[in-house]
């Protein structure tokens, strides 16, 4: 007795040691199958977090699917499950199809479970590998690896040219940095209300009130100090792609600095926030911004925003004595020409003091900003609805906002 039970714990190890092989055993030729997984080969494996927030929620997929994964069938009726491993950038994510008949070439488009809360924290460049690995009939029959280099959760692809010289124009992800949901603008608002220039937001009721609310946004703006600040430039090497770097609303606001799209963004979502319809014109190397003056949406009203940064409106205060209402000589020089001859007359005469002062250079600059690009949307009004004229484009946010997510601000994380 205690002989056969030697025996047979000696060869215990040995049936496992079986199973395992058996286990083991591939019955699927990976060669038959030819797995292949691909990035859509237009981006030339760059990853652009600013599109993956923007299409947040409406499946995280562009116009065209950025990844897919091509089989083989082996066998009819085999079952498919493609497993996007985790990574900083992404949960683990299944597809899982079946293979109806042997033979067979199919091709699918697997969604990928981003984490979005790590993708906004992006702030400079990096890589990222996307591992796909294929099983068929619950068996491993190969892997295929991708690595992608994420750019900077600022940096907003713009265009790209195809592999088949097809163009693609991205330039509708500016509406993602417009965020009328930014924690900042409830604060702002009870602001722009004690500057004293409108007693409420009325939204788009008519144009005399529309006009009202954007005089007060814009007073806002140049007394926060918005100066103008050129930044373009991004560490894309890309030479068939084209992208911008963008501030977000709250590095606008914090930082006082800000070029013609950055410009365009912060009233945008100041606007969007108190019922008006921005919209944003693009054209070669500009943006201006527009706006409907009302409900009906037939007259468009523009704004040259650029031109907050003419003056700088917080530094008057150390120029301006109260004792005798006027400013240094020097300074008043430099600033008298945002004044009409009335005003200044009646600046001289005493009868202005700083705040009145500020009201109508805000006013007259305002005027100026709003006749600024008068002449050149008439001459090219027509461009902006070709769709054949890509470089002209007519961004109307809150249409574009069926489909594109503001990307949040970082206290929503």
């Amino acid at each position: 007795m205690a002989i056969r039970k030697l025996i047979i714990l000696l060869t215990l190890p040995l049936l496992f040691l079986s199973c395992d092989k058996a286990a083991l055993k591939k019955t699927i030729n990976p060669k038959d199958v030819d797995f292949v997984a691909e990035y859509d080969t237009d981006f030339n494996n760059i990853l652009y977090p600013s599109m993956l927030l923007a299409m947040s929620s409406y499946g995280g997929n562009v116009e065209k699917p950025l990844f897919s994964v091509s089989v083989t069938a082996p066998k009819n009726n085999s079952v498919l499950r493609i497993v996007a491993d985790s990574s900083v950038l992404n949960y683990v994510s299944i597809t899982q199809e079946t293979l109806l008949r042997k033979g067979i070439r199919y091709t699918y488009e697997p969604v990928i479970k981003w984490k979005y809360e790590n993708i906004y924290r992006l702030r400079q460049q990096g890589y990222v590998d996307i591992t796909f690995t294929c099983y068929i009939n619950d068996e491993e029959v190969d892997v295929k690896n991708i690595r992608l280099n994420y750019r900077p959760i600022n940096e907003c692809l713009l265009s790209l040219m195809g592999k088949d010289g097809t163009y693609r124009d991205y330039r509708w992800l500016f509406a993602a940095y417009v965020n009328e949901d930014h924690p900042m603008i409830d604060g702002m608002l009870r602001e722009i209300l004690s500057q004293g220039m409108v007693t409420k937001f009325d939204g788009s009721s008519n144009e005399k009130k529309v006009d009202s609310q954007m005089r007060a946004i814009w007073y806002y703006a140049l007394n926060r100090g918005l100066a103008y600040s050129s930044i373009s430039c991004t560490s894309n090497g890309s030479k068939s792609s084209n992208s911008q770097h963008i501030r977000f609303f709250g590095d606008v606001y914090k930082n006082r600095q800000a070029n013609c799209i950055d410009a365009c963004v912060f009233f945008s979502s100041i606007m969007r926030k108190i019922g008006l319809y921005p919209i944003i014109f693009v054209e070669p190397c500009h943006a201006f911004l527009g706006y409907y003056t009302d409900k009906t949406k037939k007259k468009i009203a523009l704004l040259e925003t650029t031109i907050t940064g003419w003056v700088n409106m917080p530094e008057f205060d150390s120029h301006f004595s109260s004792e005798n209402n006027q400013f240094d000589e020097d300074y008043y020089n430099k600033i008298s020409k945002y004044l009409t001859d009335k005003q200044k007359n009646d600046y001289q005469e005493g009868k202005m003091d700083l705040e009145q002062i500020k009201k109508a250079i805000s006013n007259n600059l305002f005027d100026k900003a709003a006749s600024y690009q008068a002449e050149n949307y008439k001459n090219n009004k027509n461009l902006y609805s070709d769709t054949t004229q890509p470089a002209y484009q007519m961004l109307v946010i809150e249409e574009l906002r069926k489909q594109i997510s503001p990307i949040p601000a970082d206290d929503n994380f």
